[in-house]
């Protein structure tokens, strides 16, 4: 990473904590991965079983394999060996002890934004685990919730669907076509304003450029 956009985070980081932590979120701000994985690994209780939404940074800080090497209770989607239990694992997270996850954006007032297609990550979010740990690189840091939207429906979710390759008209030329297509990965929008009750949601924010 280029010194003064590190610099910059440095700077920008416990600014957004403090916002965050005024609409009573519990959050962090650490400058590298190795810093991340230490401080998310603290906050999940040992007896805690743990669950996630699909999410990119997770793998970029190889925290699924720090979990299982920790001895946690895992209920991960991807060991379903059929749709129907994949869908029955989806189910049984909604009620585990913490849900991990990243967010799409985060406004510098300290609001979560996300949009999800099935809206399994978003249910989690919104209710249902005891905790839920918010992942995020600083580039997911934006002015306002308008830089919000135009991020996501810009580059993030057109970037997913080429990361899938969903059949959609984004992942065909590029760039958000508004769609109504059955693929479609933008269903479910969320803006998260405030934590109730206070401390449920964790954000930890990594001074490094991570996800999507």
């Amino acid at each position: 990473m280029l010194e003064p956009i590190k610099k910059l985070y440095e700077k920008k980081g416990p600014a957004v904590v403090k916002a965050l932590e005024k609409r009573h979120f519990e959050a962090y701000y650490v400058s590298d991965k190795d810093a991340a994985v230490k401080k998310i690994l603290e906050i999940i209780p040992k007896n805690h079983s743990v669950s996630w939404g699909g999410c990119m940074t997770m793998d970029q800080l190889g925290l699924k394999e720090k979990l299982v090497a920790g001895g946690y209770a895992i209920i991960d989607r991807d060991t379903a060996s059929t749709p129907d239990e994949r869908e029955a694992l989806l189910h049984k997270a909604l009620n585990c002890g913490s849900f991990i996850m990243s967010s799409n954006a985060i406004t510098e007032d300290g609001q979560l934004f996300n949009i999800d297609g099935k809206g399994n990550r978003v249910a989690a979010l919104i209710y249902g685990p005891e905790n839920v740990i918010i992942i995020a690189g600083m580039n997911k840091v934006v002015q306002d919730m308008d830089a919000a939207y135009a991020r996501v429906r810009g580059y993030s979710a057109p970037a997913n669907a080429q990361r899938f390759d969903i059949d959609t008209p984004c992942n065909k030329i590029g760039e958000c076509a508004d769609c109504m297509s059955s693929g479609t990965i933008c269903a479910q929008f969320v803006t998260t304003r405030f934590c109730k009750p206070a401390g449920r949601i964790k954000v930890v924010l990594i001074g490094e450029d991570l996800g999507l």
